[in-house]
């Protein structure tokens, strides 16, 4: 992806899908996860975009960010526990299915926003304003998550629903990009933009290893993951016919902190394609890979300062020193919050 030669797509833009509606989209994001689908889901979506406009399109999809506006898990309302209502697909002809993992499902409301190069060719307003109509229709085809984009409810909001195509004004023009940027922002309000906060597990990570320096990232992930409740010794010091008094706290998260898939990691070697039995491509070399983890936090977009933050491109080339079996394939996003984790603690 992203090959081209000088003629290619040059000219830095945005193009924004708004409000798509997704039913039933792979609410089970990894094997320890559930929720909102992972972004590498968004990522492949937008390879397999991009290989079904082709080259000839004039346009490459660089990174693509996510807002997500509604939110429906499907699962049963009774009692305390809930459960997924799972499924299993494809469903074949003959009634049975394919896949061997069930999977739990959500509704759920998204803009896609794409950083995109445009070529001289679709630079004009009417070329970008087909160009980005060509893509919502060509999207409207497709699986998002493993979901079925659906039309919009006549009852809907008036919310824009139209896609657009603007060119990002060059470099130089920060203030033409902030106000552009702000514009654009507002339009993807009331909703919450995914973000990777990396940060904030090594800051925990760190705090960790002052109690004990065995401490790993995995024990940091998992006292993110989860509520926590501390004791803590109350000041007044008690009579000495009392026993020590504390008082129980739980600890509060700066944000809307959520643990979450970021990529993949190769558990083999890179197999020749054709080579491994059952594999969907029999002309793509294959590789055995388990998921990667991180923190994210939503945030709403109002928040955000540029397209940058918004945005989550695909690594695939900056471990290139790692051995052929460890090679890292994960989707990393710049992101910084204004307010550091160690603020955040205080």
């Amino acid at each position: 992806m992203n090959t081209f030669d000088s003629t290619s797509p040059r000219h830095k833009a945005v193009l924004v899908i708004p409000r798509i509606r997704v039913q039933n989209a792979n609410a089970i994001s990894s094997p320890i996860t559930w929720g909102f689908p992972a972004i590498t889901a968004f990522t492949g979506l937008m390879t397999a975009l991009e290989r079904r406009l082709g080259r000839d399109a004039g346009m490459a999809l660089i990174g693509v960010g996510v807002i997500c506006h509604a939110f429906e898990a499907q699962v049963t309302t009774s009692g305390y526990t809930k459960s997924f209502r799972v499924t299993r697909n494809p469903v074949l002809a003959d009634g049975s299915t394919a896949g061997i993992v069930e999977e739990g499902r959500v509704h759920m409301s998204v803009t896609l926003v794409f950083d995109v190069l445009l070529s001289d060719a679709c630079r004009g307003k009417s070329d970008r304003y087909s160009l980005a109509e060509r893509v919502a229709e060509e999207l409207g085809g497709m699986r998002i998550a493993g979901g079925s984009v659906m039309p919009p409810l006549p009852s809907a909001p008036p919310h824009p629903r139209r896609p657009t195509l603007e060119l990002v004004p060059d470099e130089g023009q920060s203030d033409e990009q902030h106000r552009q940027f702000r514009r654009l922002s507002r339009e993807w309000l009331p909703g919450f933009a995914l973000v990777s906060r990396d940060d904030v597990l090594q800051h925990r990570l760190q705090l960790l290893k002052r109690s004990d320096p065995d401490a790993t990232a995995l024990d940091a992930w998992m006292d993110l993951s989860r509520w926590n409740t501390r004791a803590v010794k109350e000041e007044d010091p008690p009579l000495y016919s009392q026993p020590t008094s504390v008082e129980w706290v739980t600890e509060r998260q700066a944000g809307w902190i959520v643990p979450i898939p970021v990529g993949f990691a190769a558990l083999t070697p890179l197999y020749p394609p054709g080579t491994v039995g059952g594999a969907r491509d029999a002309h793509t070399p294959f590789r055995f890979v388990e998921s990667v983890w991180s923190i994210g936090q939503w945030v709403s977009p109002h928040r955000l300062t540029s397209l940058r933050d918004i945005v989550w491109l695909p690594d695939n080339s900056c471990h290139l020193d790692l051995p052929d079996e460890h090679a890292l394939y994960r989707c990393v996003n710049a992101y910084k919050s204004a307010v550091s984790p160690v603020q955040s603690a205080q």
